[in-house]
C-alpha cells in the first residue's frame, strides 16, 4: 500500500484523488494547506487523516510514502526537493521545475535516494497517446502538424476587474506557455522528438504574464505549430496532416474524440470521450507501478524521466524565443 499526501486544495487534487480512487494499492492519507480551516475541509471532504500546514513537518511524517504537488509554479521545485530529501516520491503538476536545470538535479537527487519523481502530465500516460502514435504511423510523410489549446481562463474577469490571479502572476512562473502550451509541446516531442530550430512569439498582459502565443518547432522534414490562449476559447483544435490522411483532435490535453480521416476515404474514429478523473487515473496508476514495481518498470520510467527533460528545455529555449522571463 503507498499512503500518499497531497500539497495544495485546488479543483487538480480533487481530480487527481478521484482518478487516484481507480487505483488499487493507493491510500490517501495526508493533506497540506497555508489555513487549517480550508485543509480541515478539504480533508473531510477527500478523506484524508491528517492536516498540515506546516511542510516541513508533512516531509518527516514516516507515514506518508508519497506526496503530490499541485502548488504554484515557482513552488514546485523547492516543495519537490524537500519531499525528496526526506525520502518521499514525488508527483508533481506540470511544469514540473520552471527551469530545466532545476530538474536535472532533482532526477539526480531522486535516483540517489532510489526514489521516483514524475511529471503530471495525462497525456504521458494515457493510452490514447499510444492509438495516437498508431495513427500518425498509418498518415505517410507528416509535412505540418498544428496543435492548439486555447481556453478561456476561469481567472481571466478577475484580471479584468485589476485583480493579479495567481495564473497571471509572474512571479508565480505562470502564465499561457507554462500552463496550456506544455499540453501542445508533449505530444509534439512525442510524436517527432525534439526539433532542430524553436522560435516562439508571445502577447503579453499588463502583469507581463504571457496571454497568449505561437510556437514553432521545425524539424529537417516537417513543421510543427503550437498556439495557445488564455484569453479566448479556440474551437477548431488540432491536426496532424500526412500525405495519406489527417488526423484530427479536439481537445489535445485529453486526446478525446479523436478522428483519422484518409484521403479519399471516411472519417473513423479514433477515441471516444473519457472524464477527467479517469485519465488522471492513468497517472496515478504509473507512478504507483513505478514505485512498487521498479525493475519491471525501469524502462518506461527512464523514457518518462528523459522526456520531462527535453520538454523542459524546449520549453526553455521557447520562452527565451518570446521574451519570457520570470522572476
Amino acid at each position: 500500500m503507498i499512503r500518499i499526501a497531497t500539497v495544495g486544495t485546488g479543483w487538480i487534487v480533487g481530480e487527481f484523488l478521484r482518478g487516484a480512487k481507480e487505483v488499487p494499492e493507493v491510500e490517501y492519507v495526508a493533506c497540506y494547506s497555508r489555513t487549517k480551516e480550508r485543509g480541515e475541509l478539504f480533508a473531510r471532504e477527500w478523506g484524508a487523516q491528517k492536516v498540515y500546514t506546516d511542510l516541513e513537518q508533512m516531509a518527516q511524517d514516516d507515514t506518508i510514502d508519497a506526496v503530490y504537488i499541485a502548488s504554484p509554479n515557482s513552488l514546485h521545485y523547492e516543495q519537490s526537493k524537500l519531499f525528496l530529501q526526506n525520502g518521499k516520491h514525488v508527483i508533481c503538476e506540470k511544469p514540473i521545475t520552471v527551469e530545466p536545470e532545476q530538474l536535472e538535479e532533482l532526477q539526480q537527487l531522486a535516483q540517489q535516494k532510489q526514489l521516483i519523481y514524475l511529471e503530471a502530465l495525462i497525456g504521458v500516460y494515457l493510452p490514447q497517446m499510444q492509438v495516437l502514435k498508431g495513427a500518425v504511423e498509418r498518415l505517410g510523410r507528416v509535412h505540418l502538424a498544428r496543435f492548439d489549446f486555447s481556453q478561456y481562463s476561469s481567472k481571466y474577469p478577475a484580471y479584468l476587474r485589476g485583480e493579479v490571479p495567481n495564473i497571471f502572476n509572474p512571479k508565480m512562473a505562470t502564465g499561457g506557455l507554462m500552463d496550456l502550451g506544455i499540453y501542445c509541446l508533449y505530444p509534439a516531442i512525442i510524436l517527432f522528438g525534439v526539433p532542430d530550430k524553436v522560435d516562439a512569439h508571445a502577447r503579453f498582459l499588463d502583469t507581463g504574464a504571457d496571454a497568449s502565443g505561437c510556437v514553432t518547432l521545425q524539424y529537417p522534414d516537417k513543421t510543427v505549430v503550437l498556439t495557445y490562449s488564455k484569453t479566448a476559447q479556440g474551437t477548431i483544435g488540432s491536426e496532424i496532416q500526412g500525405e495519406d490522411g489527417v488526423i484530427r483532435i479536439p481537445h489535445i490535453s485529453k486526446l478525446i474524440n479523436m478522428t483519422l480521416t484518409p484521403v479519399g476515404g471516411q472519417e473513423m474514429p479514433l477515441s471516444g470521450p473519457q472524464e477527467k478523473y479517469l485519465q488522471m487515473s492513468y497517472e496515478a496508476a504509473a507512478f504507483r507501478d513505478f514505485i512498487e514495481q521498479p525493475e519491471q518498470n525501469k524502462a518506461r520510467y527512464r523514457y518518462v524521466s528523459h522526456l520531462a527533460l527535453n520538454v523542459s528545455q524546449v520549453m526553455k529555449r521557447a520562452r527565451e524565443e518570446a521574451g519570457l522571463y520570470f522572476e
